[in-house]
């Protein structure tokens, strides 16, 4: 029966036959096209007596444990290539992130499929093997025969990722492009996840992804990263695309890492930002980051005293950028002064012409800018709060604290 699979360390050292049946090498490496072909072997790289020659997938008859079979002998000198992914330089032993397991991985073997194409026999990339099973393959190969390897293993069990879910590690810019390197994966990811993944990178690692990915993304992942790896990645990236994703950013999140950052870089990303992200940024830095202005989101909805159920379902409808974290909604007069907060909830047990004055929370809570962040956590624990007004000295409602930032606080501590 002939055989369906193959594993690149089965596949290294494999002889090269050419049509005559003689032996005239054995290979060295395989390389994949992705622009060419997303899974196929492109390339064979052999080596001979005094060099190393390539063979073309379509120069192959067939393909075994006994070896590779040439329908074409005419071989070509073998020469760098760019937009070859070199299956043992470029992935055997290198950490690449395991999309469908959120998780970073070690490279420990590759499973083909052998298939036909053409007459002749070609390798699709199918698996990529992490497990013991595949140490196992590597460490007995040329001690025991190829086959007998094969039966060994068989009580062990597998371990492995399918190709389509892999996200190879490739900081050059270039030849991620050469290479067709997506980061589609990477994007469909929980941020908090993709946080995690990020914090086990190498700097270089971390610093092509965020710099590849989606800004919206890159912004709620940078927010779930560590604080003080969040600086070094910003640090790391050219001032207008930091600046991308720290617009991204809800304005206290965004002041909370650029105040991490040395004055100097912060200022060249604030530069780079749009005046209005900009202006709130700034607002915020001048707070010290343990009061509640430093706490404080300025992302909110305020509504005139006046208001009714309607008008804040239609202003909620209206809103571009309402926040995903609001519960309550704030009554501020004419000239900003906050008058009351009043739950989502109880819009939805009213009609819409009740006003919302009448709606109000019982229990007034509320913070001045300068407060100690200890005294507003306390204020969390004691009343059960979801949200927190915070109002300066002529009591403006100026900003917001919310049940996620004490997570953080507490988290961080």
């Amino acid at each position: 029966m002939a055989d369906t699979m193959l594993f690149l360390t089965e596949l290294l050292g494999l002889k090269v036959f050419d049509l005559k049946g003689r032996r005239i090498g054995a290979v060295k490496d395989a390389a994949i096209v992705p622009l060419v072909h997303p899974v196929r072997v492109d390339r064979y790289l052999m080596g001979g007596d005094a060099a190393w020659f390539s063979i073309r997938h379509d120069q192959v008859q067939s393909i075994s444990l006994d070896g590779i079979y040439l329908r074409d002998e005419v071989l070509t000198p073998y020469h760098s290539d760019e937009y070859m992914l070199r299956l043992v330089r470029d992935l055997l032993d290198q950490q690449i992130i395991d999309a469908h397991g959120r998780k970073v991985v070690r490279v420990t073997d590759l499973t083909f499929a052998i298939s036909s194409e053409n007459g002749g026999d070609v390798l699709l990339v199918d698996d990529v093997d992490i497990g013991i099973r595949s140490i196992f393959r590597r460490l007995m190969q040329g001690v025991l025969p190829r086959r007998w390897i094969r039966r060994l293993q068989t009580p062990i069990p597998p371990r492995s990722i399918p190709w389509e879910f892999c996200n190879i590690l490739e900081p050059d810019p270039q030849r991620r492009l050469r290479l067709n390197i997506s980061d589609e994966l990477l994007e469909k990811m929980h941020p908090a996840d993709l946080a995690d993944i990020v914090e086990e990178l190498s700097p270089d690692d971390r610093q092509a992804i965020f710099e590849n990915i989606d800004s919206e993304v890159a912004a709620e992942a940078l927010s779930e990263v560590h604080p003080d790896i969040q600086a070094s990645i910003l640090e790391s990236l050219e001032a207008d695309v930091a600046a991308d994703i720290v617009e991204e950013m809800s304005p206290d999140q965004a002041a909370d890492v650029l105040g991490d950052l040395d004055e100097k870089a912060s200022e060249e990303i604030l530069e780079e930002m749009e005046n209005e992200p900009q202006e709130e940024v700034r607002e915020l830095l001048e707070f010290h980051e343990d009061s509640a202005g430093g706490m404080m989101n300025t992302e909110y909805l305020a509504l005139p005293a006046s208001a009714t159920v309607a008008d804040a379902v239609q202003a909620m409808r209206d809103s571009a950028e309402l926040p995903e974290t609001l519960n309550t909604l704030f009554l501020v007069d004419d000239t900003g002064v906050l008058q009351g907060a009043v739950p989502v909830a109880r819009l939805f047990q009213h009609d819409g012409s009740t006003a919302l004055g009448s709606l109000v929370f019982e229990t007034r809570v509320e913070v001045p800018v300068t407060e100690s962040q200890d005294r507003v956590t306390e204020l969390f624990d004691k009343y059960n709060l979801l949200a927190l007004p915070v109002i300066d000295g002529d009591g403006k409602l100026t900003g917001v604290i919310t049940v996620d930032d004490i997570i953080s606080v507490l988290r961080q501590r």
